[in-house]
């Protein structure tokens, strides 16, 4: 890694936009959303154990993980629904014959969200755009045939919509693969690509979508190849540079292998809500973030329970990242946009009290000597707008 003190000189930044911004939208859409299959097993940090989590991983976006873990559910799936087909099929079948961005950026702002982020590039590597150095495995050369990624950041912004993007740089299992992923040691160590050449992929990645999208939010994932933690020609810091000079509001996650952040990330269970740094809670209002058809309404959250979970994050300083799984075709899932029209009901009367939301400090109890032994970090309407929502 450079000298500490060249990540020092990277700007932090909380933006206005952005601490106002109370609630934000996910889009997992990909290949996987074709065989749309994982096991409903449970929330990521609800099983102790991770060593079981992969084999039965419920998030449907790690299909091509998953099918190849000997003995998994998924992996017999596969077997019998799609006779053990390569994965880079679902590609080429992927039809959004019903896609509709505005649509979608409809909803997402009637729901009272402020910013929208869809994937660019998951772990299978497919890109949702012309993406360079990737030949034709993108949705513009194949499947879709559309730049999907350019779409979703036209429609998003014609809404009045801030748009980010997610990009996984920390793994890429069709430039960079590795046998199965089985363990969280496996993720963060073992099997993930470090070379600086991988590096200088995704960073050449990263800059054409910030020419193309001049997105406000860039959520990496899964750290970033070690190697490329330098500031010299296609280098991360180099990188991160250039997005801090062109997006003068824009800002970064926690996903970076501690390289540098704004803000600090949760998912679904998983993780620590920091000490006074801004931070996001993202999940799916099921179980996956990519399509699951086998998930249900026991799987979903109702709205009144997703409505809860943005006032609980805000009354603790931070925010939500709902996400939505479109399927194959470019549809939401009822559940999906049922959950969030509840969702945009609340906000429509309640958002202006959770927007810039700040903590209170420690608070003092009428009766009692001193302050009380605990901090409330948000305003005391959202605890009133949390019983409302019950």
């Amino acid at each position: 890694m450079s000298d500490s003190s060249t990540w020092d000189a990277l700007p932090q930044r909380l933006p206005d936009w952005f601490r106002d911004a109370p609630l934000g939208i996910f889009i997992h859409w990909g290949a996987y959303s074709v065989p749309a299959w994982a096991e409903p097993t449970a929330e990521l940090g609800a099983i102790a154990d991770d060593l079981g989590w992969f084999a039965h991983n419920p998030y449907a976006e790690w299909y091509f993980n998953t099918i190849r873990i000997e003995g998994s559910p998924a992996a017999e799936h596969h077997r019998e629904v799609h006779g053990n087909a390569p994965y880079d099929d679902f590609l080429d079948q992927w039809e959004p014959t019903n896609f509709d961005p505005s649509a979608w950026a409809d909803l997402f702002r009637r729901a009272g969200a402020d910013y929208v982020i869809p994937t660019t590039k998951h772990h299978d590597g497919i890109t949702l755009w012309d993406a360079p150095g990737t030949g034709d495995r993108n949705t513009v050369r194949r499947g879709p045939r559309q730049d999907l990624v350019g779409a979703i950041a036209e429609a998003t912004k014609e809404a009045g919509l801030r748009f980010g993007v997610y990009y996984s740089g920390g793994l890429d299992w069709h430039v960079r693969p590795t046998e199965p992923l089985e363990s969280g040691k496996d993720v963060s160590d073992l099997k993930r690509p470090r070379d600086d050449e991988y590096g200088k992929y995704c960073s050449a990645h990263m800059r054409d979508i910030i020419d193309r999208y001049q997105p406000d939010v860039f959520w990496n994932d899964i750290g970033w190849p070690d190697e490329n933690f330098h500031f010299d020609e296609g280098g991360l810091g180099e990188l991160l540079e250039y997005f801090y000079d062109q997006r003068p509001e824009g800002l970064i996650n926690d996903r970076f292998s501690g390289a540098h952040q704004d803000f600090v990330t949760t998912e679904y269970q998983a993780g620590e809500i920091p000490e006074d740094q801004p931070w996001e809670n993202n999940r799916g209002i099921g179980l996956s973030f990519g399509y699951n058809q086998v998930e249900d309404e026991t799987q979903y959250m109702s709205g009144p329970r997703a409505i809860r979970h943005v006032v609980d994050a805000v009354s603790k300083d931070g925010r939500v990242m709902l996400n939505v799984g479109p399927r194959a075709d470019g549809t939401l899932p009822e559940l999906q946009v049922k959950t969030l029209e509840a969702v945009g009901e609340f906000m429509a009367e309640h958002k202006a009290h959770l927007a810039g939301s700040r903590g209170l400090g420690e608070q003092e109890i009428p009766g009692r000597r001193g302050p009380a032994p605990w901090r409330t970090t948000g305003s005391a309407m959202c605890s009133s707008a949390a019983r409302r929502a019950r």
